[in-house]
């Protein structure tokens, strides 16, 4: 008999930090975008100055460089999705049809709502769960 880990290869658990504030459990899931996240968690851990764009999306930039992967243009509150024109990840905090393409690469757990509280140089930081 086979035991199932709750560390899965195709879904890693990560921590979104924003930094002094709050921390929300982030899972990227492989089978997303599989070279695309591969690429971020060998990346870990990233860090960045917060950005809005809209009422809907928070994001940082990063130094990733990974083109389109399954692009969708379509996402819902608590998705997580990676935009390679300017290598951010993106964190969506409503259901939205954006204008621009993203890889899609993961989802965010509980507490989604204090990304609301997110001011102009507060600082995200997503690392991996040490629990």
């Amino acid at each position: 008999m086979y035991e199932l880990s709750t560390s899965s290869v195709s879904k890693k658990q990560l921590i979104l930090e924003i930094r002094g504030k709050a921390k929300i459990q982030c899972d990227l899931k492989r089978h997303l975008s599989p070279k695309t996240v591969g690429i971020i968690m060998r990346s870990l851990p990233l860090e960045g100055h917060a950005h809005q764009l809209g009422n809907s999306i928070f994001y940082f930039e990063t130094n990733i460089d990974s083109g389109i992967e399954r692009s969708r243009s379509e996402f819902k509150k608590g998705d997580v999705a990676f935009l390679p024109s300017t290598g951010s990840i993106c964190f969506f905090i409503n259901d939205i049809a954006s204008g621009k393409t993203m890889t899609p690469i993961g989802q965010l757990g509980e507490n989604i709502d204090a990304l609301k509280d997110v001011k102009s140089g507060d600082v995200f930081c997503i690392y991996e769960d040490a629990a």
